[in-house]
Protein backbone atom coordinates (compact mmCIF):
# COMPACT_ATOMS: atom_id res chain seq x y z
CA UNK A 1 0.00 0.00 0.00
CA UNK A 2 1.32 3.37 -1.22
CA UNK A 3 1.03 6.64 0.32
CA UNK A 4 -0.34 9.04 -1.96
CA UNK A 5 -0.43 13.25 -2.00
CA UNK A 6 -3.03 14.55 -4.52
CA UNK A 7 -1.65 17.96 -5.60
CA UNK A 8 -3.21 20.67 -7.11
CA UNK A 9 -6.93 19.92 -7.40
CA UNK A 10 -10.76 21.10 -6.96
CA UNK A 11 -11.57 19.12 -4.09
CA UNK A 12 -15.21 18.82 -3.80
CA UNK A 13 -16.84 17.10 -0.75
CA UNK A 14 -19.88 17.90 -0.14
CA UNK A 15 -19.89 16.09 3.59
CA UNK A 16 -17.43 18.77 5.02
CA UNK A 17 -18.88 21.91 2.57
CA UNK A 18 -15.35 22.05 1.03
CA UNK A 19 -15.28 23.20 -2.85
CA UNK A 20 -12.08 24.77 -3.32
CA UNK A 21 -8.11 24.33 -4.55
CA UNK A 22 -6.48 21.88 -2.01
CA UNK A 23 -4.20 18.88 -1.74
CA UNK A 24 -5.14 15.77 0.06
CA UNK A 25 -3.05 13.27 1.67
CA UNK A 26 -3.42 9.43 2.38
CA UNK A 27 -1.32 6.62 4.51
CA UNK A 28 -2.02 3.67 5.69
CA UNK A 29 -5.61 3.32 3.47
CA UNK A 30 -6.66 6.51 5.76
CA UNK A 31 -6.86 10.09 4.65
CA UNK A 32 -4.45 11.65 7.22
CA UNK A 33 -4.25 15.39 6.06
CA UNK A 34 -6.08 18.17 3.70
CA UNK A 35 -4.69 21.47 3.08
CA UNK A 36 -2.27 23.67 1.04
CA UNK A 37 1.82 23.90 1.27
CA UNK A 38 3.85 20.80 3.23
CA UNK A 39 1.61 17.88 4.74
CA UNK A 40 2.80 15.81 7.04
CA UNK A 41 6.21 14.30 6.48
CA UNK A 42 6.12 10.47 4.90
CA UNK A 43 7.20 8.75 1.69
CA UNK A 44 4.02 9.93 -0.70
CA UNK A 45 3.93 9.12 -4.30
CA UNK A 46 2.69 12.13 -5.52
CA UNK A 47 -0.22 12.44 -7.97
CA UNK A 48 -0.88 15.96 -9.86
CA UNK A 49 -4.54 16.90 -10.13
CA UNK A 50 -4.26 19.95 -11.73
CA UNK A 51 -7.60 21.07 -13.95
CA UNK A 52 -8.83 17.93 -12.32
CA UNK A 53 -11.44 17.33 -9.67
CA UNK A 54 -10.74 15.44 -6.82
CA UNK A 55 -14.41 13.55 -4.63
CA UNK A 56 -14.79 11.09 -2.17
CA UNK A 57 -15.20 7.56 -3.95
CA UNK A 58 -19.00 7.25 -5.54
CA UNK A 59 -21.43 5.17 -3.49
CA UNK A 60 -23.82 2.90 -5.58
CA UNK A 61 -27.05 2.36 -4.19
CA UNK A 62 -28.16 -0.26 -7.20
CA UNK A 63 -25.71 -2.57 -8.88
CA UNK A 64 -26.88 -6.08 -9.93
CA UNK A 65 -23.40 -8.61 -9.97
CA UNK A 66 -25.34 -11.31 -10.76
CA UNK A 67 -23.42 -13.61 -9.29
CA UNK A 68 -24.59 -16.32 -7.97
CA UNK A 69 -26.14 -18.19 -11.16
CA UNK A 70 -26.16 -15.67 -13.98
CA UNK A 71 -21.95 -15.37 -14.22
CA UNK A 72 -23.01 -15.34 -18.11
CA UNK A 73 -24.28 -11.90 -17.92
CA UNK A 74 -21.98 -10.58 -14.93
CA UNK A 75 -19.65 -11.90 -12.04
CA UNK A 76 -18.44 -10.10 -8.99
CA UNK A 77 -14.95 -9.84 -10.20
CA UNK A 78 -15.83 -8.00 -13.47
CA UNK A 79 -18.87 -5.96 -12.19
CA UNK A 80 -16.78 -4.18 -9.46
CA UNK A 81 -13.95 -3.71 -12.25
CA UNK A 82 -16.48 -1.78 -13.96
CA UNK A 83 -17.94 0.10 -10.60
CA UNK A 84 -13.96 1.32 -10.37
CA UNK A 85 -13.73 2.18 -13.43
CA UNK A 86 -17.00 4.63 -12.88
CA UNK A 87 -15.60 5.99 -10.05
CA UNK A 88 -17.69 4.29 -7.24
CA UNK A 89 -15.64 2.81 -4.36
CA UNK A 90 -18.76 1.13 -2.78
CA UNK A 91 -22.01 -0.91 -4.59
CA UNK A 92 -24.97 -2.36 -3.46
CA UNK A 93 -25.86 -5.65 -4.51
CA UNK A 94 -29.28 -6.22 -5.41
CA UNK A 95 -30.76 -10.01 -4.51
CA UNK A 96 -32.25 -11.33 -7.79
CA UNK A 97 -29.90 -13.86 -8.33
CA UNK A 98 -30.45 -17.71 -8.91
CA UNK A 99 -30.17 -18.68 -5.88
CA UNK A 100 -32.32 -15.52 -4.60
CA UNK A 101 -30.39 -14.12 -1.53
CA UNK A 102 -32.97 -14.98 0.77
CA UNK A 103 -30.43 -16.44 3.86
CA UNK A 104 -27.32 -16.57 5.63
CA UNK A 105 -25.63 -19.03 3.50
CA UNK A 106 -26.33 -16.82 0.23
CA UNK A 107 -25.47 -13.73 1.73
CA UNK A 108 -22.01 -15.51 3.19
CA UNK A 109 -21.41 -16.71 -0.66
CA UNK A 110 -21.37 -13.20 -1.57
CA UNK A 111 -19.35 -11.52 0.72
CA UNK A 112 -16.53 -14.25 0.90
CA UNK A 113 -16.37 -14.18 -3.04
CA UNK A 114 -16.38 -10.30 -2.92
CA UNK A 115 -13.40 -10.48 -0.04
CA UNK A 116 -11.17 -12.42 -2.64
CA UNK A 117 -12.27 -11.06 -5.74
CA UNK A 118 -13.77 -7.89 -5.63
CA UNK A 119 -11.74 -4.66 -6.59
CA UNK A 120 -14.24 -1.93 -4.18
CA UNK A 121 -16.46 -2.44 -1.27
CA UNK A 122 -19.34 -4.86 -2.01
CA UNK A 123 -22.47 -4.65 0.53
CA UNK A 124 -25.29 -6.57 -0.14
CA UNK A 125 -28.84 -6.51 0.17
CA UNK A 126 -31.23 -9.17 0.99
CA UNK A 127 -34.76 -10.24 -0.06
CA UNK A 128 -37.88 -9.11 1.53
CA UNK A 129 -39.62 -12.43 0.77
CA UNK A 130 -38.44 -16.12 0.00
CA UNK A 131 -37.27 -16.75 -4.10
CA UNK A 132 -38.41 -12.72 -3.93
CA UNK A 133 -42.34 -14.88 -4.85
CA UNK A 134 -43.74 -12.29 -2.44
CA UNK A 135 -45.75 -14.76 -0.56
CA UNK A 136 -43.34 -15.82 2.85
CA UNK A 137 -41.03 -13.70 4.66
CA UNK A 138 -37.36 -14.53 3.98
CA UNK A 139 -34.66 -14.92 6.85
CA UNK A 140 -34.74 -11.02 7.88
CA UNK A 141 -33.25 -11.29 11.27
CA UNK A 142 -30.72 -14.15 9.91
CA UNK A 143 -29.34 -11.88 6.98
CA UNK A 144 -28.87 -8.45 9.71
CA UNK A 145 -26.88 -10.97 11.15
CA UNK A 146 -24.77 -11.47 8.44
CA UNK A 147 -24.74 -8.13 7.29
CA UNK A 148 -26.83 -7.40 4.66
CA UNK A 149 -27.71 -3.35 4.29
CA UNK A 150 -31.64 -3.68 3.53
CA UNK A 151 -33.97 -5.94 2.41
CA UNK A 152 -35.32 -5.64 -1.32
CA UNK A 153 -37.30 -7.74 -4.09
CA UNK A 154 -36.50 -5.64 -6.55
CA UNK A 155 -37.74 -6.15 -9.88
CA UNK A 156 -40.42 -8.70 -8.20
CA UNK A 157 -42.31 -6.05 -6.68
CA UNK A 158 -43.82 -7.18 -3.39
CA UNK A 159 -47.92 -7.34 -4.15
CA UNK A 160 -49.45 -7.88 -0.89
CA UNK A 161 -49.80 -5.11 1.26
CA UNK A 162 -49.99 -7.44 4.23
CA UNK A 163 -46.96 -8.95 3.68
CA UNK A 164 -45.25 -5.71 3.13
CA UNK A 165 -46.43 -4.28 6.19
CA UNK A 166 -45.05 -7.79 7.99
CA UNK A 167 -41.69 -7.07 6.32
CA UNK A 168 -41.44 -3.47 7.32
CA UNK A 169 -42.41 -4.13 10.90
CA UNK A 170 -39.23 -6.74 11.31
CA UNK A 171 -37.33 -4.05 8.94
CA UNK A 172 -38.18 -1.71 11.47
CA UNK A 173 -36.65 -3.75 14.29
CA UNK A 174 -33.90 -4.31 12.68
CA UNK A 175 -33.14 -0.82 12.19
CA UNK A 176 -32.71 -1.49 7.97
CA UNK A 177 -34.23 -0.42 5.49
CA UNK A 178 -37.10 -1.77 2.68
CA UNK A 179 -35.44 -0.89 -0.29
CA UNK A 180 -38.53 -0.52 -2.55
CA UNK A 181 -39.22 -1.39 -5.99
CA UNK A 182 -42.51 0.70 -7.20
CA UNK A 183 -44.47 -1.03 -9.20
CA UNK A 184 -48.22 -1.86 -9.40
CA UNK A 185 -47.48 -5.59 -11.27
CA UNK A 186 -51.34 -5.67 -12.48
CA UNK A 187 -51.05 -2.11 -14.02
CA UNK A 188 -47.63 -2.83 -15.51
CA UNK A 189 -48.10 -5.92 -16.69
CA UNK A 190 -46.94 -6.79 -20.30
CA UNK A 191 -46.12 -3.58 -20.53
CA UNK A 192 -42.75 -2.44 -22.80
CA UNK A 193 -42.03 1.10 -21.94
CA UNK A 194 -43.51 4.57 -21.19
CA UNK A 195 -47.69 4.72 -21.97
CA UNK A 196 -47.75 7.39 -24.11
CA UNK A 197 -47.49 8.50 -27.72
CA UNK A 198 -44.04 6.31 -28.43
CA UNK A 199 -45.83 3.27 -27.48
CA UNK A 200 -48.59 3.91 -29.45
CA UNK A 201 -46.33 4.62 -32.63
CA UNK A 202 -44.16 1.50 -32.45
CA UNK A 203 -47.28 -0.69 -31.64
CA UNK A 204 -46.04 -1.68 -27.93
CA UNK A 205 -48.02 -2.15 -24.63
CA UNK A 206 -47.19 0.74 -22.07
CA UNK A 207 -46.32 0.98 -18.92
CA UNK A 208 -48.30 4.01 -17.24
CA UNK A 209 -46.97 6.38 -14.73
CA UNK A 210 -49.60 5.09 -12.51
CA UNK A 211 -47.85 2.12 -11.83
CA UNK A 212 -45.42 3.58 -10.28
CA UNK A 213 -47.09 6.31 -8.44
CA UNK A 214 -49.68 3.50 -6.63
CA UNK A 215 -47.36 1.34 -5.32
CA UNK A 216 -45.00 4.51 -3.70
CA UNK A 217 -48.67 5.83 -2.44
CA UNK A 218 -49.32 2.59 -0.81
CA UNK A 219 -45.65 1.69 0.88
CA UNK A 220 -45.64 5.50 2.32
CA UNK A 221 -48.71 4.27 4.23
CA UNK A 222 -47.53 1.48 5.49
CA UNK A 223 -44.20 2.92 6.24
CA UNK A 224 -46.30 5.87 8.03
CA UNK A 225 -48.01 2.69 10.03
CA UNK A 226 -44.97 1.09 10.94
CA UNK A 227 -42.25 3.44 11.74
CA UNK A 228 -40.45 1.76 8.94
CA UNK A 229 -37.02 3.39 6.94
CA UNK A 230 -38.36 3.07 3.16
CA UNK A 231 -35.70 3.50 0.48
CA UNK A 232 -37.33 4.15 -3.43
CA UNK A 233 -35.56 2.94 -5.79
CA UNK A 234 -34.69 4.59 -9.20
CA UNK A 235 -38.04 7.18 -9.35
CA UNK A 236 -38.77 7.84 -12.86
CA UNK A 237 -42.14 10.58 -12.69
CA UNK A 238 -43.37 13.69 -11.70
CA UNK A 239 -46.22 12.32 -10.02
CA UNK A 240 -44.19 10.16 -7.69
CA UNK A 241 -41.98 13.29 -7.00
CA UNK A 242 -45.21 15.13 -6.10
CA UNK A 243 -45.85 12.07 -3.50
CA UNK A 244 -42.62 11.71 -2.21
CA UNK A 245 -42.53 15.79 -1.61
CA UNK A 246 -45.42 15.80 0.64
CA UNK A 247 -44.49 12.76 2.42
CA UNK A 248 -41.55 14.08 3.24
CA UNK A 249 -43.21 17.13 5.01
CA UNK A 250 -44.90 14.10 7.86
CA UNK A 251 -41.20 13.54 8.91
CA UNK A 252 -41.03 9.63 7.68
CA UNK A 253 -37.99 8.23 7.52
CA UNK A 254 -37.99 8.05 3.51
CA UNK A 255 -35.45 8.41 0.86
CA UNK A 256 -35.65 8.01 -2.56
CA UNK A 257 -33.06 7.44 -5.68
CA UNK A 258 -33.18 8.21 -9.47
CA UNK A 259 -30.61 7.41 -11.87
CA UNK A 260 -28.16 8.33 -14.76
CA UNK A 261 -30.59 7.28 -17.62
CA UNK A 262 -33.96 8.19 -16.18
CA UNK A 263 -32.40 11.96 -15.77
CA UNK A 264 -30.97 12.28 -19.14
CA UNK A 265 -32.93 9.99 -21.54
CA UNK A 266 -36.56 9.83 -22.44
CA UNK A 267 -38.99 7.61 -24.42
CA UNK A 268 -38.04 8.09 -27.40
CA UNK A 269 -34.60 5.99 -27.52
CA UNK A 270 -36.67 3.48 -28.28
CA UNK A 271 -37.93 4.07 -31.66
CA UNK A 272 -36.52 2.09 -33.94
CA UNK A 273 -37.06 -0.54 -31.48
CA UNK A 274 -33.06 -0.48 -29.36
CA UNK A 275 -33.62 -3.22 -27.17
CA UNK A 276 -30.62 -1.44 -24.88
CA UNK A 277 -33.04 1.03 -24.47
CA UNK A 278 -35.43 -0.66 -22.62
CA UNK A 279 -35.80 -1.01 -18.91
CA UNK A 280 -37.80 -0.58 -15.61
CA UNK A 281 -39.21 1.71 -14.99
CA UNK A 282 -39.47 2.83 -18.41
CA UNK A 283 -37.48 6.29 -19.98
CA UNK A 284 -40.15 8.80 -19.32
CA UNK A 285 -40.96 12.28 -20.95
CA UNK A 286 -38.78 15.58 -20.50
CA UNK A 287 -41.82 16.67 -18.36
CA UNK A 288 -40.67 13.78 -15.46
CA UNK A 289 -37.09 14.41 -16.09
CA UNK A 290 -37.41 18.08 -15.41
CA UNK A 291 -39.20 17.55 -12.15
CA UNK A 292 -36.56 14.69 -11.33
CA UNK A 293 -34.12 17.47 -11.60
CA UNK A 294 -35.87 19.69 -9.98
CA UNK A 295 -36.48 17.26 -6.79
CA UNK A 296 -32.29 16.98 -6.67
CA UNK A 297 -32.22 20.17 -7.04
CA UNK A 298 -34.50 20.86 -3.27
CA UNK A 299 -33.46 17.62 -1.76
CA UNK A 300 -36.58 15.48 -2.15
CA UNK A 301 -34.19 13.07 -4.06
CA UNK A 302 -31.56 11.90 -1.84
CA UNK A 303 -29.44 10.04 -4.30
CA UNK A 304 -28.11 9.14 -7.78
CA UNK A 305 -27.78 4.93 -8.09
CA UNK A 306 -27.12 3.24 -11.59
CA UNK A 307 -29.58 0.33 -11.28
CA UNK A 308 -26.36 -1.04 -13.43
CA UNK A 309 -28.13 -3.98 -15.08
CA UNK A 310 -26.02 -5.99 -17.28
CA UNK A 311 -27.10 -8.49 -20.12
CA UNK A 312 -25.45 -10.72 -22.94
CA UNK A 313 -25.40 -9.34 -26.40
CA UNK A 314 -28.05 -12.86 -26.84
CA UNK A 315 -30.45 -11.89 -24.53
CA UNK A 316 -31.17 -7.70 -25.87
CA UNK A 317 -30.27 -8.82 -29.16
CA UNK A 318 -34.12 -10.00 -29.88
CA UNK A 319 -37.84 -8.85 -30.69
CA UNK A 320 -38.01 -5.89 -28.21
CA UNK A 321 -41.21 -7.53 -26.23
CA UNK A 322 -39.04 -10.86 -25.59
CA UNK A 323 -35.88 -8.41 -24.60
CA UNK A 324 -35.28 -8.34 -20.71
CA UNK A 325 -35.24 -4.98 -19.09
CA UNK A 326 -31.71 -3.19 -17.99
CA UNK A 327 -29.28 -1.07 -18.71
CA UNK A 328 -25.18 -1.47 -17.91
CA UNK A 329 -24.59 1.94 -16.56
CA UNK A 330 -21.19 2.22 -13.91
CA UNK A 331 -19.10 2.85 -16.25
CA UNK A 332 -21.28 5.94 -18.29
CA UNK A 333 -22.67 7.47 -15.06
CA UNK A 334 -20.04 10.21 -14.58
CA UNK A 335 -20.10 11.20 -18.08
CA UNK A 336 -24.03 11.10 -18.43
CA UNK A 337 -24.61 13.16 -15.85
CA UNK A 338 -22.09 15.89 -16.22
CA UNK A 339 -24.26 16.62 -19.62
CA UNK A 340 -26.53 17.80 -16.47
CA UNK A 341 -23.34 20.15 -15.44
CA UNK A 342 -22.27 21.10 -18.82
CA UNK A 343 -25.79 22.07 -19.88
CA UNK A 344 -26.00 24.18 -16.73
CA UNK A 345 -28.97 22.37 -14.93
CA UNK A 346 -27.73 20.92 -12.23
CA UNK A 347 -23.92 22.14 -10.41
CA UNK A 348 -21.01 19.70 -9.97
CA UNK A 349 -21.34 19.98 -5.94
CA UNK A 350 -24.26 19.21 -6.45
CA UNK A 351 -24.10 15.54 -8.09
CA UNK A 352 -21.04 14.74 -6.30
CA UNK A 353 -23.48 15.01 -3.28
CA UNK A 354 -25.62 12.51 -4.55
CA UNK A 355 -23.14 10.27 -5.38
CA UNK A 356 -21.82 10.43 -2.02
CA UNK A 357 -22.76 11.63 1.08
CA UNK A 358 -26.26 11.69 0.01
CA UNK A 359 -25.96 7.65 -0.47
CA UNK A 360 -24.08 7.77 2.82
CA UNK A 361 -26.83 8.84 4.52
CA UNK A 362 -29.19 6.18 3.39
CA UNK A 363 -26.94 3.54 4.42
CA UNK A 364 -26.39 4.98 7.72
CA UNK A 365 -25.24 2.48 10.57
CA UNK A 366 -21.63 3.82 10.42
CA UNK A 367 -21.62 4.06 6.46
CA UNK A 368 -21.21 7.61 6.46
CA UNK A 369 -17.79 7.60 7.04
CA UNK A 370 -17.36 5.94 3.01
CA UNK A 371 -18.69 9.39 1.77
CA UNK A 372 -16.53 11.85 3.11
CA UNK A 373 -13.06 13.07 2.96
CA UNK A 374 -12.72 13.53 6.38
CA UNK A 375 -9.30 12.92 8.07
CA UNK A 376 -9.03 9.41 9.64
CA UNK A 377 -11.62 8.21 7.03
CA UNK A 378 -10.85 5.35 4.52
CA UNK A 379 -9.01 6.21 1.47
CA UNK A 380 -11.76 6.44 -0.93
CA UNK A 381 -11.19 8.64 -3.36
CA UNK A 382 -12.29 9.99 -6.97
CA UNK A 383 -10.05 12.16 -9.77
CA UNK A 384 -12.15 13.17 -12.95
CA UNK A 385 -11.53 15.69 -15.40
CA UNK A 386 -15.34 17.46 -16.43
CA UNK A 387 -13.55 18.17 -19.41
CA UNK A 388 -12.33 15.23 -21.43
CA UNK A 389 -14.60 13.61 -24.08
CA UNK A 390 -14.78 10.46 -24.93
CA UNK A 391 -16.47 8.18 -26.81
CA UNK A 392 -18.62 5.49 -25.47
CA UNK A 393 -17.49 2.14 -26.74
CA UNK A 394 -19.15 -0.85 -25.26
CA UNK A 395 -16.96 -3.66 -26.54
CA UNK A 396 -14.29 -2.16 -24.18
CA UNK A 397 -16.14 -2.12 -20.99
CA UNK A 398 -14.92 -4.24 -17.96
CA UNK A 399 -18.46 -5.09 -17.50
CA UNK A 400 -19.58 -8.23 -19.08
CA UNK A 401 -22.87 -6.51 -19.72
CA UNK A 402 -22.38 -4.52 -23.22
CA UNK A 403 -26.00 -3.56 -23.45
CA UNK A 404 -25.96 0.88 -23.31
CA UNK A 405 -28.00 3.17 -25.22
CA UNK A 406 -25.02 5.30 -25.52
CA UNK A 407 -23.05 3.21 -27.54
CA UNK A 408 -21.27 5.80 -29.93
CA UNK A 409 -22.03 8.73 -27.93
CA UNK A 410 -19.82 11.18 -27.28
CA UNK A 411 -19.56 12.32 -23.65
CA UNK A 412 -17.96 15.22 -21.88
CA UNK A 413 -16.40 14.41 -17.80
CA UNK A 414 -14.50 10.86 -17.52
CA UNK A 415 -13.13 9.22 -14.71
CA UNK A 416 -9.35 9.49 -13.94
CA UNK A 417 -8.33 7.32 -11.17
CA UNK A 418 -10.44 5.66 -8.44
CA UNK A 419 -8.71 4.87 -5.23
CA UNK A 420 -9.95 2.02 -3.18
CA UNK A 421 -8.74 1.79 0.61
CA UNK A 422 -5.89 3.56 0.04
CA UNK A 423 -4.82 1.32 -3.11
CA UNK A 424 -5.27 2.62 -6.88
CA UNK A 425 -8.07 0.20 -8.66
CA UNK A 426 -8.15 1.89 -11.72
CA UNK A 427 -5.87 4.54 -13.91
CA UNK A 428 -6.53 5.82 -17.35
CA UNK A 429 -3.60 6.36 -19.39
CA UNK A 430 -3.65 10.40 -20.23
CA UNK A 431 -0.27 10.95 -21.03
Amino acid sequence: MKNFLIKGGRLVDPAQGIDGKFDIAMADGKVSWIGAGEPPKNDYTVIDATNLTVTPGFIDLHTHLRQPGFEEKETISTGTAAAARGGFTTICSMPNTNPAVDNRATVDYVKCVASREAVVRVLPIGCISKGRRGETLAELGEMAGAGVIGFSDDGSPVPGARLMKQAMEYAAGLNLPIIDHCEEPSLAEGGQINEGIVATRLGLAGIPNAAEETMIARDIALAKLTGARLHLCHISSKGSIDLIRAAKTGGLKLTAEVTPHHLTLTEERCLGYDTNAKVNPPLRTYADIEALIGALLDGTIDAIATDHAPHTENDKCCEFALAPFGISGLETAFGSLMKLVHSGKMPLPLIVEKLTAGPARVLGNGFETAGSLKVGNPADLVISDPAAEWIVETAKFASKGKNSPLAGEKLKGKVIVTIYNGNIVHEEDIR
